[in-house]
């Protein structure tokens, strides 16, 4: 597939319209990498296009943040300036429409040392996740991809720059729908009603617990928030009730289980990037709903300093589910890219949940999320559970189970 213009454009437009779906009026805030300055035009130009009072773009850059780890102190990179809480602060009032655009370099902070990168990210966490929580529900944003050449490399090792750039980019598209001949909007439309008429029928279930299993040693029991609900691929700001799909691409139905509430252990079935470093071949055994121990052959240390990032981040926020046919697992390739890799096959996730999953969530503080069983953390952080022969069925209150998943798929 030849990258061009037009397709490009297609692209900008469906991160815009479907996506972030800008709504006249509302402020914008673009978050891209310094490379992507061309594609930034094109996404503010469809912005204005859809109506945005104003876009504000927020650069980001690799090599800059890797030397910013690499020569300044812990404390000072730690430190959260007064004009940067003021700025947070404002997002709470103006609820801006966030775009994020994915292209980072896997290995842009390899090396540095991994608690230098945990004590800075606890610290600034404890000052901004405050006011992330307070626009919860209350706006829309979107996550989509644009591959960099230091990206498309890490997948693509054996491959030229310019051949690696370019299967990247085939993925990638692949993987939002769109081909160059069928309307990407439509294709999107059909694909958020397939999911959730899925969602539809858990809910509709009222199971009460998850039994996951696997012949390669995945043997999980979880227990579900009664009242939450499966969600999936599009949801809703309660503030002005404009639909959004804040990842593209999804496959997932999610829901947050009752935290503390789960036993067994979990074997990850891909690895895991986290702060550039892979974490490979490690599964986590719960007891009393908590991260009890882990094994990894490779990251050990890493895996180990995650679970253990605040009080809660050895608890789960989430459990979704993805059928193997997932379009991103045929691409047959690691992403190194949550974004990509946790839309490969089932997850779970470690760390905060989703208050929104409630009937009433987005009126509800953390404190009062937390109450009702809503885990709450500094991190959220997926692995991948789902493998060929992964059964999940699901237990309703009365003891009654039905199959949800048989060989890695819907049942």
């Amino acid at each position: 597939m030849q990258i061009t213009l037009e397709l490009l454009q297609s692209y900008a437009r469906l991160i815009v319209r479907s996506g972030a779906n800008v709504r006249p009026g509302q402020t914008v805030l673009l978050n891209i990498a310094v490379e992507q300055a061309d594609f930034a035009e094109m996404l503010t130009e469809e912005c204005y296009k859809a109506g945005a009072k104003k876009v504000n773009v927020e650069w980001q850059s690799d090599a800059i943040s890797r030397l910013h780890f690499q020569y300044a102190a812990q404390e000072t990179l730690a430190e959260v300036l007064p004009w940067e809480e003021a700025k947070a602060k404002q997002m709470t009032v103006d609820l801006p429409c966030r775009i994020f655009i994915a292209s980072q370099d896997p290995d842009a902070l390899a090396g540095i040392s991994p608690e230098k990168l945990s004590a800075v990210g606890q610290s600034r966490a404890r000052v901004l996740k405050p006011y992330r929580n307070a626009i919860d529900g209350k706006h829309q944003w979107t996550i989509a991809a644009y591959p960099s050449e230091k990206w498309a490399k890490k997948c693509f090792p054996e491959e030229t720059t310019e051949n690696a750039v370019a299967k990247l980019w085939e993925a990638v598209l692949k993987t939002v729908r769109i081909d160059g001949e069928h309307d990407p909007v439509a294709a999107w439309q059909a694909h958020t009603t397939f999911i959730s008429e899925k969602a539809a029928w858990l809910n509709a279930q009222q199971f009460r617990r998850l039994r996951y299993a696997s012949a390669n040693g995945t043997d999980f029991t979880v227990e579900l928030i009664p009242d939450a609900r499966w969600e999936g691929a599009a949801a809703v700001n309660s503030q002005n009730g404009a639909s959004y799909i804040p990842n593209m691409p999804t496959e997932e139905i999610f829901t947050s289980p009752l935290a503390g509430s789960c036993e067994g252990t979990l074997v990850a079935t891909k690895p895991l990037s986290w702060n550039s470093q892979l974490i490979e071949n490690f599964s986590i055994t719960f007891e009393n709903g908590r991260a009890v121990s882990c094994r990894a052959e490779k990251g050990q240390e890493l895996l180990e300093k995650m679970l253990v990032m605040d009080e809660c981040a050895n608890m789960l926020g989430e459990v979704a589910l993805v059928p193997k046919e997932s379009p991103v697992n045929r691409c047959g390739f690691l992403f190194y890219e949550t974004l990509f890799d946790e839309n490969a096959c089932c997850h779970v996730a470690l760390g905060a949940g989703f208050k929104e999953v409630l009937p009433d969530g987005d009126d509800l503080s953390t404190a009062e999320a937390q109450k009702r069983g809503i885990n709450d953390s500094i991190i959220h952080v997926d692995f991948m559970v789902g493998s060929d022969d992964l059964s999940i069925d699901g237990i309703r209150a009365d003891g009654s189970s039905a199959p949800i998943f048989r060989n890695g798929t819907w049942a």
